[in-house]
């Protein structure tokens, strides 16, 4: 059974969000929505997710969870504000947890590392319901401990295990990354049918393209993904992918980003002033 999919892509965090619903019961998921965020004035907007309630609107849609296949580091979550417009479900991969303990303390944040922030934690090969469509959860590490990708019929929504096959795959540098395991968790995905379509969180358009892209399929990952084609093995794609990532640097809105997606979307609570603020750690990362 193929899902209902709209794509809707942030320029200015290249990041795509995906409305995912069954056009017959007309329930919705949203995964990986993108709270706007001006780094320079401070200011968070809604734009972006209103442009998805407003589609599900449009499509008479009812959005029972917000899915995201990670503690996302390039723009903060929408989802605290989608579950207050929505009464939507926010799910998150079990292992949120050891990301919450490597960074509560590098932001002296208050708070467990027991994923309560989030209303449903969930575990490779879990089961949730969309309508008449199931969402499997994949657990697919590597980038994170904690990422999971989701399996709706023939769609998998790879977060940021994989990019287009001509921009190749995630970095794996980050606190509780590993190259190793991002190679068997992408090889995972690649055993699929080839015809099994995949969604990507980012692009960054390659070298050469003129437009953006995001959706492909395993068979095409297979046999063109710059990273890590049928022909390279675990080896190869670790030193490449280890020595590429010393030459990145680190995404912009990391800092603002994680602390807030740790917390499900949610803001810093006010001050005694009214004001929220956010945390920049010095010389931490």
């Amino acid at each position: 059974m193929r899902p209902h999919i709209e794509a809707f892509f942030d320029e200015a965090t290249f990041t795509v969000t995906y409305l995912v619903a069954d056009s017959t019961t007309m329930a919705a998921a949203v995964i990986d929505p993108v709270l706007d965020y001006d780094p320079k004035a401070g200011r968070t907007a809604t734009a972006s997710a209103d442009r998805v309630l407003a589609a599900a609107a449009k499509g008479g849609y009812r959005l029972v969870w917000v899915l995201e296949t990670h503690a996302h580091a390039d723009h903060l979550s929408a989802g605290a504000y989608l579950r207050e417009k929505t009464g939507a479900k926010i799910v998150i991969g079990e292992h949120i947890t050891k990301v919450q303990k490597t960074f509560l303390p590098i932001f002296n944040m208050r708070g467990e590392a027991d994923g309560r922030a989030f209303d449903r934690l969930v575990g490779d090969g879990e089961m949730l319901k969309l309508g008449a469509l199931d969402i499997e959860v994949l657990f697919t590490p590597g980038h994170t401990p904690a990422c999971v990708s989701y399996k709706i019929g023939d769609a998998v929504f790879v977060g940021d295990t994989l990019f287009m096959p001509d921009y190749g795959t995630a970095r794996a540098d980050f606190p509780g990354g590993d190259a190793r395991a991002l190679y068997r968790s992408i090889k995972r995905i690649l055993s699929l049918p080839g015809e099994t379509r995949l969604f990507m969180c980012h692009d960054y358009k390659a070298p050469g393209r003129e437009a953006f892209a995001w959706e492909t399929t395993v068979a095409e990952q297979r046999a063109r993904n710059v990273h890590i084609n049928d022909k390279i093995d675990e080896d190869a794609f670790v030193a490449m992918r280890t020595a590429r990532d010393k030459t990145l640097s680190m995404p912009v809105l990391i800092l603002p980003s994680i602390q807030v997606n740790l917390r499900a979307g949610q803001l810093p609570e006010p001050e005694s002033n009214g004001v929220s603020y956010l945390r920049i750690p010095l010389n931490r990362l």
